[in-house]
């Protein structure tokens, strides 16, 4: 079949990627790589860095793109059909009436990245771009899949993404305003200010989606699985208030070495009218078993032996937190960001100490950069896609964890 798509090789594509890479970094010989309407189905991109580079109208079909650097790329009209994205930075990239059909975006980041319809300038088969005709094309995202991956405020107004599995994703703000979503999988989801008006979510799989400040009726729900989805939290002023008093006892237990105040009680309570309340503050022995603290600010929060069996931390920031003793059994820390934080004993007396247990705690797609996980128990712990690059795992127990595209395991330090 004729083709109007220059065709590169992999050696010629290795030259002019070489040349981008030295223009991103500032090196001499460096030149942005504009490669407008060419094929370059079926190469290997991975690991590169693209930031910024013009890939209009390029056919990436089955092409590998494993992590590659595509930060405010631009990618308009592209062809990636089948192509395997996993873990991609494509974050503010234009991708406007790009066609991903089928194409693997696990763990990928396509924060503010903009899919809406594009209008499409098709060269001539014969006379290349000289004769140009256009066309309209809507955003083709049919079975995707995106599980795991970051799509806050991304812009997908009026794509469509019929079937895509969009499991466990961060979508906090993405624009979906007449999207089409039907049979969709979104279970697990973070949709906290999603705009759905107007989407077509008919028949699309909602199971424990979080859905606070997402206007789901004004979308197409029929036959849509709604179970054990997280509104917004409710809570009065007299009940907030208590709330509030339980920290500040707690702070106090804590500075007096238990002589004032006490150790905060909060099993099963809704913790997320507190906002960033507990922010940096000092709960040690905290007792939140089954509590809810979906999305909170809890940066350098001292926890230490607190019991947060079966809490649900989806998407919480605990960056720096002090979680050393810590029961965390069951508890879902899914797209949880845990950088630097302190996972390992708590010491007790001069000879012994309490390992924090994480035991069959969901931490799929979590950021464990440089936490200290040392003699942590993760049996049965699910890890999926979860990010452990510089974290200290000496001694730990791994028995059962799910580690399926972990990045940064390093089992023999």
């Amino acid at each position: 079949m004729t083709t109007s798509h220059r065709r590169l090789s992999q050696g010629d594509l290795e030259m002019i990627l070489g040349a981008h890479e030295r223009y991103v970094s500032g090196r001499n010989g460096g030149r942005r790589a504009i490669l407008k309407f060419v094929d370059l189905s079926g190469l290997d991109l991975s690991g590169r860095r693209l930031d910024d580079a013009d890939f209009t109208g390029c056919i990436f079909d089955h092409a590998r793109m494993v992590r590659t650097q595509l930060e405010r790329a631009v990618l308009f009209g592209c062809d990636l059909r089948k192509a395997d994205l996993r873990a991609a930075n494509l974050r503010r990239s234009d991708m406007r009436g790009t066609c991903l059909r089928g194409a693997n975006l696990s763990l990928a980041d396509l924060t503010q990245a903009d899919f809406r319809e594009g209008k499409i300038g098709i060269p001539h088969p014969e006379k290349g771009l000289t004769a140009l005709r256009h066309e309209i094309r809507a955003g083709d995202a049919d079975e995707v899949n995106f599980s795991g991956a970051t799509l806050d405020q991304i812009n997908l107004n009026g794509a469509s993404a019929f079937a895509a599995d969009f499991s466990d994703c961060s979508m906090r703000g993405a624009k979906l305003a007449g999207a089409n979503l039907k049979d969709a999988n979104l279970a697990g989801a973070l949709l906290e200010g999603a705009d759905v008006v107007g989407a077509n979510l008919e028949g699309a799989r909602f199971v424990g989606a979080v859905l606070t400040g997402c206007e789901i009726e004004k979308a197409k729900i029929e036959k849509a699985d709604l179970s054990g989805c997280l509104r917004a939290p409710v809570a009065d002023g007299s009940s907030l208030q208590a709330l509030g008093q339980a920290v500040a006892q707690a702070e106090a237990w804590a500075r007096s070495g238990g002589r004032e105040g006490t150790p905060a009680l909060m099993d099963q309570l809704d913790l997320r009218p507190l906002l960033d309340g507990l922010k940096g503050r000092r709960l040690p022995a905290l007792s939140a078993r089954g509590a809810c603290l979906v999305g909170m600010d809890l940066a350098g929060v001292e926890l230490q032996g607190a019991n947060l069996e079966n809490a649900d931390l989806r998407g919480a920031i605990l960056r720096g937190a002090d979680l050393r003793g810590a029961r965390l059994g069951g508890a879902n820390l899914v797209k949880a960001d845990l950088r630097g934080a302190l996972l390992g004993p708590l010491p007790i007396s001069a000879d012994r100490s309490m390992p924090t247990d994480l035991t069959g705690t969901r931490l799929r797609y979590a950021q464990l950069q440089q936490a200290d996980l040392h003699q942590a128990g993760l049996k049965q712990a699910d890890l999926t896609g979860a990010d452990l690059t510089g974290a200290d795992l000496r001694d730990a127990i791994l028995a059962g964890a799910a580690l399926h595209e972990v990045e940064g395991l390093d089992l023999a330090a």
